[in-house]
């Protein structure tokens, strides 16, 4: 297994406002029917849209909607949409990965080279910062569920790569091949997970003062805001103050 050591992984959701919420079940609707479309529309045959169904669960997603987006894919008017990565600095010369789906790749190119320039960031070439990630499967657990022994333990036996426990809960992280797998056999001992999803995870963080912080925060905060953008990735750290702070 690899070093334990915590990392802080920015992926801002919205959830402040009636508004806000509304645009993230947007973004979860759209990963579900994406999923569904792009394999079949059942979860248990499907791991892609099996995370999706879990993370629109986690959000509180009604079940009515869920089903929706589902059998939403199988409609012959379904959107055409492209998963697209974009890769960038924001200021500070931290590295910003930005998962979108979108139906006008046009648009949304434009869009995010817009946002990152207004907040002091600047568009690269894909592949340009995603070697400093890894690109990995996240399955996610409360810190209740088992200890961390057992949860180790557990983890090692369905094939896991590593393992991260603390007062928030568990992270179990696997390659991205083998995560439906580890998924399941965890599910099996300790039931739902509250996550799980493929993520890019920081090889190295990079430590910012609040100043420089606010701005990356802001960067990311305006990246989440667009329509198509799904997912932002930063490989920088901040004091929690400034997080509370931002957050409020």
């Amino acid at each position: 297994m690899a070093g334990h050591s915590q990392f802080k992984n920015i992926m801002h959701k919205k959830g402040r406002a009636d508004k806000a919420r509304s645009k993230l079940f947007s973004k979860l609707a759209r990963e579900i029917t994406v999923s569904a479309k792009l394999g079949l529309p059942d979860p248990a045959f499907n791991p892609r849209l099996r995370a999706a169904i879990l993370a629109a669960k986690t959000e509180n997603m009604p079940k009515d909607n869920i089903e929706r987006a589902v059998k939403k894919s199988q409609g012959g008017d379904t959107e055409n949409y492209d998963a697209i990565r974009y890769e960038g600095y924001a200021p500070g010369g931290v590295a910003v990965i930005v998962e979108a789906l979108t139906d006008n790749r046009n648009r949304t190119a434009g869009e995010v080279r817009a946002i990152f320039a207004k907040n002091g960031g600047n568009l690269a070439e894909t592949g340009a910062v995603s070697f400093m990630f890894s690109h990995v499967g996240v399955v996610e657990f409360d810190a209740g569920v088992a200890s961390a022994d057992v949860m180790l333990e557990a983890a090692i036996e369905a094939g896991a790569e590593d393992v991260i426990s603390n007062q928030d809960g568990h992270q179990i992280f696997t390659t991205p091949d083998t995560l439906n797998d580890v998924a399941k056999a965890l599910e099996a001992k300790f039931g739902e997970p509250r996550k799980s999803a493929l993520l890019w995870k920081p090889q190295n963080t990079v430590n910012v003062d609040d100043e420089a912080g606010e701005k990356i925060l802001k960067l990311i905060e305006a990246l989440d805001d667009s329509e198509d953008v799904q997912n932002v990735y930063a490989n920088f750290e901040v004091s929690d103050a400034l997080v509370q702070k931002m957050s409020a």
